[in-house]
C-alpha cells in the first residue's frame, strides 16, 4: 500500500534524502513516500513570497516508482495551492515526475500555474490534457 505523508522530523527528512541521493534542505518541506513500509520517495518544496519552489521529486535510490512520485508531488502542489500560493516553479534536475505532475516550460523554467487544478473535474485544467 502507497503512503504518502508530510514528514514532521527533521532528521527523517535528512536520512530520506540521503536515501533518495537528494541535497538536504533544512528550510524545506517534505512529504515522503512509502510503499508497504519501504521508503520510495522524497518531495522538498518551499514557499518563498508568492510562489511555491519544489527541489526535488525523486525516488530512493534503486527505485522507479512513477505513480508514487506523482502523488506525492501533487500532494505538495495541492498544500501549495491551499496556502494560496497558485503559481510553481521547479527548480530540481529530475523533470520526468514534474511534467507528470503538470510542470510546463515557461521562459526556460519549469512552471505551474495551480489555479483550478485541484478543482473538479480535472479535465478542465490544462496540465491535465
Amino acid at each position: 500500500m502507497l503512503e504518502i505523508k508530510p514528514i514532521q522530523d527533521k532528521n527523517a527528512q535528512k536520512a530520506l534524502c540521503e536515501l533518495c541521493g537528494a541535497v538536504y534542505n533544512p528550510n524545506a518541506l517534505a512529504y515522503s513516500a512509502y510503499d508497504n513500509g519501504a521508503p520510495v520517495g522524497i518531495c522538498q518544496f518551499r514557499i518563498i513570497e508568492e510562489y511555491g519552489h519544489m527541489y526535488d521529486l525523486c525516488n530512493t535510490v534503486g527505485t522507479d516508482d512513477l505513480e508514487a512520485l506523482i502523488i506525492m508531488g501533487r500532494a505538495a502542489l495541492n498544500f501549495i495551492d491551499l496556502c494560496g500560493i497558485h503559481e510553481a516553479y521547479f527548480d530540481g534536475d529530475q523533470t520526468r515526475a514534474a511534467i507528470a505532475i503538470g510542470f510546463r516550460e515557461k521562459e526556460g523554467k519549469l512552471f505551474a500555474d495551480l489555479r483550478g487544478m485541484f478543482e473538479s473535474p480535472c479535465k478542465n485544467h490544462k496540465a491535465c490534457e
